[in-house]
């Protein structure tokens, strides 16, 4: 080994030491290239899939997509009526909310099998919005979510989405479903709704409140519905030949058909007089205007301009977005079938559809994983199949409104219970609990803080938590030692598995003091192998630990680290490493004993 490096020249030692200094990325080539590459066609590829399937679309591909569309159209009207009482909105606004983003998803999405409609979750989450500023509040925040989602898909921010775990999602998910079955359950057995939020406690509460209100035919025709469905669920597929195609197609229809049967019996009951349910009510006919979102509204005899409405929107104008694209995100993942799913362009995709959609006085859409399980198995065959659900919605706006007036409420609360016992991921916690007990704890944290602190609140307690994980990981990285008796000198061997930052750098730090006092060694030999990466906070006590141990008059040798941790210790020092062991037959006996079969590699002491 040279140990001759402070023999050599001035000039050569400032030669040398240009190859410590850090190397900084030209900003001006980086902004360059990636502006370059928004005009090729590989960008616009990605950007509009549309240009991918257009020209091989044929007759064939029309005719499965149409199927497939009027498929998910049949089942997704019943329910986006159910899920804008679940907004506390009017029944149109489900429909107006159901087919702009099906139209421009349809040209923009690059999952075939999605569609982009109001879900339970979202409509959960404007409920308080439209208590507070009325639909209103539910129309700008669509607008203001696309806005977001877009300007995070322009700035590639389709990462962010790694940082959310599947306990996280899983929880999150399952407080959003019981949230929503304790929402309905008042209507499935026609209970007045109390008017205010219909969060998890207040939806009990209500409930023991006014359980003497409980109507009779109401509860009846609702579970009734309800079992009915989840049967249907259920036989889905089941039996042979003939008998599997016909259970698998009156499953696709079973909400359709539920809503219709229970809108027959009323209609039925009302020509001889008789009204022994609950009625949606009249449902406002014709297309929804097209104009700008509101930016101002009245709302309680309480004027709100822009900056009212944003201050009392509040947490929702961030939560909602990441929510519409974790659901996205993940439902597309779910279908992708082993291809990649670009979240960017999803991110894209989706903020296109929401502000849009604003402009027809729609709430927040998002995909839907119960339709968009109906639109793949329906054999879809490109994202224009959205384009017939949407066409579907404005045919139903157009004629059938009239005929809406007679869905009893609690056919609607028995569509959305359905619904929501079955998107509950149950497998998913099993799984944890065979694979990793651990993911338990963000799971319950996400699911406990969901239903008593709200939807909003709950996510972020569940990423909270969740990330305290990899963060004491990394405060704590495994430090493994050995110690050697060589030449009569004791030597500890010290090596750190991974890289080290700033949060763990007291813990290493620590971990080397205490190993030299209880070993007491004459040499300490700290091996970097493992170790790529390392802040300044690191370097700082790497420095002082050396310092500390030499203090006590022992000798220090770092070995097989990094050039790039090499040449930040060097930065630090401002000086030229020298030798600390005199006897260089000691260092090359160390490395060989403890890994036979390595070569001798360079080192670097430190004064």
């Amino acid at each position: 080994m040279d140990t001759a490096q402070d023999d050599a020249p001035a000039d050569s030692r400032s030669r040398e030491s240009l190859d410590h200094r850090e190397d900084f990325p030209n900003l001006r080539q980086l902004i360059g290239r990636h502006f370059a590459n928004l005009w090729t066609k590989e960008t616009a590829l990605r950007r509009l899939p549309v240009l991918q399937w257009a020209p091989t679309y044929r007759l064939s591909s029309l005719l499965s997509d149409a199927i497939a569309g009027i498929t998910v159209g049949l089942t997704s009207i019943p329910q986006s009526i159910a899920y804008a009482t679940v907004a506390n909105l009017e029944p149109q606004y489900g429909l107006y909310s159901n087919f702009m983003g099906s139209f421009v998803y349809g040209f923009l999405g690059s999952v075939k099998e999605i569609t982009v409609a109001p879900t339970a979750v979202i409509a959960l989450m404007v409920q308080q919005p439209v208590l507070d500023l009325g639909p209103a509040g539910a129309i700008l925040l669509s607008f203001l979510s696309g806005c977001i989602m877009l300007l995070l898909g322009c700035f590639n921010f389709g990462f962010v989405v790694q940082f959310i775990s599947m306990p996280v999602i899983t929880g999150f998910i399952t407080a959003a479903a019981i949230t929503i079955i304790s929402s309905q359950l008042k209507s499935l057995m026609g209970i007045a709704s109390s008017g205010k939020s219909s969060g998890f406690v207040d939806a009990w509460i209500n409930l023991y409140e006014n359980i003497g209100e409980t109507r009779l035919w109401d509860s009846v025709l609702g579970f009734s519905s309800l079992a009915l469905l989840i049967l249907l669920t259920l036989v889905k597929g089941r039996g042979h030949g003939r008998w599997k195609v016909f259970t698998k197609y009156l499953c696709l229809l079973r909400n359709a058909m539920i809503v219709l049967s229970g809108g027959l019996i009323a209609y039925i009951c009302s020509t001889q007089e008789v009204y022994p349910f609950k009625l949606t009510g009249k449902v406002a006919s014709g297309l929804p205007s097209l104009e700008l979102p509101p930016f101002e509204t009245d709302h309680n005899g309480k004027h709100y301009d822009f900056i009212d409405m944003i201050r009392t929107l509040g947490s929702s104008v961030i939560s909602v977005p990441l929510i519409s694209i974790l659901e996205i995100v993940s439902i597309g993942k779910a279908f992708s079938r082993g291809r990649l799913v670009d979240a960017t362009q999803e991110m894209l995709s989706l903020g296109c559809c929401n502000v849009a959609s604003s402009f027809v006085s729609s709430i927040p859409t998002t995909a839907s994983f119960a339709r968009s399980a109906i639109n793949s198995s329906s054999g879809v065959v490109t994202p224009f199949g959205g384009v017939f659900t949407g066409v579907l919605v404005l045919l139903a706006l157009g004629l059938l409104t009239d005929y809406f007036y007679f869905i009893p409420k609690t056919t609607l609360a028995a569509v959305i219970i359905a619904a929501m016992i079955f998107i509950i991921e149950y497998r998913a916690v099993a799984e944890m609990w065979r694979i990793k007990r651990i993911d338990i704890v963000p799971f319950l944290a996400t699911v406990v803080s969901c239903l008593f602190l709200g939807l909003e609140i709950g996510i972020v307690v569940g990423i909270a938590v969740n990330l305290c994980f990899p963060l004491y990981l990394a405060s704590r990285p495994r430090i493994t030692h050995r110690v050697m008796n060589i030449n009569e000198m004791t030597v500890l061997i010290v090596r750190p598995d991974s890289d080290l930052a700033f949060s763990s750098a007291e813990y290493f730090r620590e971990k080397i003091l205490k190993l030299v006092n209880c070993t007491l060694p004459q040499v300490v030999l700290i091996d970097g192998e493992w170790v790529k990466f390392v802040d300044s906070t690191v370097v700082r006590n790497l420095s002082s630990t050396v310092s500390d141990i030499r203090q006590q008059e022992r000798h220090v040798l770092l070995w097989r680290w990094d050039k790039n941790v090499r040449s930040a210790l060097y930065r630090f020092k401002k000086r030229k490493f020298m030798p600390l062991l005199k006897n260089e037959e000691t260092a090359e006996m160390v490395i060989e004993n403890w890994k036979p079969g390595y070569s001798n590699e360079s080192y670097v002491n430190i004064v």
